[in-house]
């Protein structure tokens, strides 16, 4: 017998990197028309929230993400973050005394073999924090254990071309403990790729397991050369420091220092699980592979900081009342509705149902095709409201954050111009349904596209507040 159509269902509708600001320059959701948003505004309550810092677990003035965000949505309060429980423990020495971190020291220190600590070297905050990896540095320097930095760059949460700095305070905090250097640079493109184009992870993988790629004397060599091949820090091809030759080898140890687990689990399946067959790798003798936070639960390996998590999230009280939901995205955003809105859990609840629409593949970044998936993403909403199977539906638009992310302005508000109609055909679904919806977003973006201290385009998130629509 068909379930009862829910009568007066709840859309929660996140318009993923979409922030509001007070300055025009550089604004690209003001400078967008927007005609049928702005009429939202002047028609229903509306109320800014705060989407970063301490609002949402994070240190102040940090800007927000798009896992941070889902995660407090969820919740319905502040959840503490990763980065800020391993900040406390560098504060109260609880850090070098970690159980895993040991355990890496103790594995080299036994095999005579090298710490490798790979992960994105930036101050973007968002997957990773260069006070971690100084703190590591100094840890290992005082364990005796050698060290060499895979060093991933950002240029999406920062500058497009400012790893320069993030390498020197690396190089100078090796200096300062001299038993440290940095092994090779990477664009996230390729070492942090979260979307299955195994052809990128594999180029990181080839560089530091076989030393295929690029090479330069020193990382800021390194730099200095891609940006003189066009390529910001994002896509610097994999570069090794010194000759081309493998950097990781039997005996070593790996510690992924990415807290953030999404853009780091490709690369540790290929390091790690048994049965990857994604492309060629080697099973390395007597290696150890440690992880910051847990990136996944199928991974078996040690783990400095575990995971917390959320339970009473409003999934789970929405399927404890025998109600059913749905969780809708593309790719890009399809872990935020899901895992990440439920509090860290990766199943479904009872009566919950999924829809993925495959983000596009054939291209390189979103700036060649801004629409991404909004339109086919709207075409399952309305279906969805129209069956009136589900209490409560959470959907995502990704396009003002992953186009904001390329920060190509005329991208940007085609972006922006898609989101609006696609609004424009939700909107009218919502009512007819009867429904309710919460209009709103995760975290800024793409109301910040210039850099006010270079004057070039701003490509990362911002500490802004979002709108709340009713």
């Amino acid at each position: 017998m068909p379930a009862e159509p829910w009568r007066r269902p709840v859309v929660l509708c996140v318009l993923d990197g979409f922030g509001c600001s007070p300055n025009k320059l550089g604004n690209a959701i003001a400078a967008a028309p927007l005609s049928f948003y702005r009429s939202l505004e002047k028609r229903y309550p509306f109320a800014l929230l705060g989407a970063g810092g301490e609002a949402v677990g994070l240190p102040s003035g940090q800007q927000g993400n798009s896992e941070v965000g889902h995660l407090n949505l969820g919740a319905g309060r502040v959840v503490l973050q990763s980065t800020t429980r391993i900040d406390r423990a560098i504060e109260t020495g609880e850090f070098e005394n970690n159980p895993a971190l040991a355990q890496c020291f103790a594995h080299v220190g036994k095999t005579g073999g090298t710490l490798h600590l790979l992960g994105l070297v930036s101050d973007g905050g968002v997957h990773s924090s260069m006070r971690h990896l100084e703190a590591l540095i100094a840890a290992a320097a005082r364990a005796g254990a050698p060290v060499k930095v895979a060093a991933f760059l950002d240029g999406r949460d920062t500058p497009p071309r400012s790893a320069q700095v993030y390498l020197e305070r690396v190089q100078d905090k090796c200096a300062r403990f001299g038993s440290a250097s940095i092994s090779m640079v990477c664009g996230r493109y390729y070492a942090m790729d979260r979307d299955a184009r195994w052809e990128r992870t594999r180029k990181a993988y080839d560089a530091l397991v076989y030393g295929k790629g690029l090479s330069a004397p020193s990382a800021l060599q390194g730099v200095e050369a891609a940006y003189a091949r066009g390529e910001d820090d994002e896509f610097i091809e994999p570069t090794i420091i010194g000759r081309c030759a493998p950097i990781v080898k039997d005996g070593d140890a790996c510690l992924f220092l990415n807290f953030r687990p999404d853009r780091a689990r490709q690369l540790t399946r290929a390091f790690c699980e048994l049965s990857f067959d994604a492309f060629p790798v080697r099973r390395f003798a007597d290696f150890a592979f440690v992880l910051m936070t847990r990136y996944d639960e199928s991974f078996v390996n040690p783990v400095m900081f575990g995971r917390v998590f959320e339970t009473r999230t409003l999934g789970e009280i929405v399927a404890d009342a025998g109600l059913a939901q749905l969780r809708l995205a593309e790719t890009e955003k399809y872990a935020h509705v899901t895992y990440f809105f439920s509090g860290g859990r990766e199943e479904p609840f009872d009566k919950e149902e999924r829809v993925l629409v495959p983000s596009a593949k054939d291209i390189g970044t979103y700036d060649k095709k801004p629409e991404m998936r909004a339109r086919e993403i709207t075409d399952k909403a309305v279906e969805a409201l129209g069956s009136g199977r589900y209490a409560l539906i959470v959907m995502n638009y990704a396009n003002a954050d992953m186009v904001g992310h390329t920060g190509k302005w005329q991208a940007i508000i085609e972006a922006l111009d898609v989101l609006d109609e696609c609004l424009a055909k939700l909107v009218p679904a919502v009512l007819a349904a009867g429904a309710t919806m919460l209009l709103t977003a995760d975290h800024g973006n793409a109301e910040e596209k210039i850099d006010s201290r270079t004057g070039g385009e701003l490509t990362a998130h911002t500490a802004n507040p979002v709108p709340l629509l009713l």
